[in-house]
């Protein structure tokens, strides 16, 4: 009981401090709302509370099944943690921020070539944009997909190479994936391969996609003012991290559908040798 409270009170501290992240390390002038985030941080740090303290699942997937859950989080702070430190570059330069600068420069400079993803950031921006801020754009765009892609490739490590989720032992549908209904929707095998598929072709396509729609709906509605570095921040990163947590769900509902399969194919062997018997 008291690992389970301690456990769910250090998650649900780590979740706040990473909404947090962009608005501690930026100076308090670049934000216009900073008691909005204070009171997001903190209402994701109970919602976290909440889940993890209760044996009993709500919403949050594959909340026994790590890394996935933890990949996802060290990507989302990487992207908040690493662009804050370029944003606050320009307003209080040290030697953590000129590297982190640096390095993001390097990486939105190889990333922006012709139909990729950080190219289609860019055209959206308006035309009257100024060079600075297409820069920054380029630069937040460019490091947060990498991030994002590490992310996959982590986890497809953990996957082929680890053996997840079996690698700590038997994997509990039901804890893990308490909004899918086994019962509903005809066999469970076909359902999850068809949404791990879904998945997967969605969140390759949305840093495509995303970019064009914005493009398209600025003749109609204000678009997003990126000047802001904490906006920025935020946008990017949502850009980034949703299409690579929904490839992760994808194969890993891919994965649980296989493990399944091949346990139906198990018992029917089972089965066939008993009656052969």
């Amino acid at each position: 009981m008291f690992a389970r409270v301690t456990g769910a009170a250090m998650r649900g501290i780590l979740v706040a401090l990473m909404v947090a992240t962009p608005s501690l390390l930026l100076p308090s002038y670049t934000s216009e709302s900073p008691e909005m985030i204070a009171l997001l941080a903190i209402l994701a740090a109970v919602l976290t509370f909440a889940e993890y303290n209760t044996a009993f699942p709500s919403f949050i997937e594959f909340r026994d099944a790590p890394p996935l859950n933890r990949l996802r989080f060290v990507a989302l702070f990487s992207m908040f943690l690493v662009l804050s430190l370029i944003a606050l570059h320009r307003y209080e330069p040290s030697a953590l921020t000129t590297l982190a600068a640096g390095l993001g420069g390097m990486i939105g400079y190889y990333t922006d070539f012709p139909y990729s993803p950080v190219h289609l950031v860019i055209l959206m921006l308006p035309e009257d944009a100024s060079v600075q801020l297409v820069d920054n754009v380029r630069i937040a765009a460019g490091v947060s997909y990498v991030i994002a892609l590490l992310a996959i490739l982590a986890f497809l490590f953990s996957l082929k190479v680890m053996g997840w989720p079996t690698h700590r032992g038997p994997f509990n549908v039901w804890v893990n994936l308490p909004l899918f209904d086994p019962t509903t929707g005809g066999d469970v095998v076909v359902r999850m391969q068809r949404d791990g598929k879904v998945n997967i072709i969605v969140g390759f396509l949305l840093p495509f996609i995303v970019p064009a729609v914005v493009k398209l709906a600025a003749d109609y509605v204000n678009p997003i003012k990126l000047d802001d570095p904490q906006t920025l921040i935020w946008a990017i990163s949502a850009w980034a991290f949703l299409p690579a947590s929904m490839v992760m769900r994808g194969v890993a509902m891919a994965r649980i559908a296989e493990l399944i399969e091949e346990k139906r194919r198990r018992v029917y062997a089972n089965a066939e040798a008993a009656q052969t018997a």
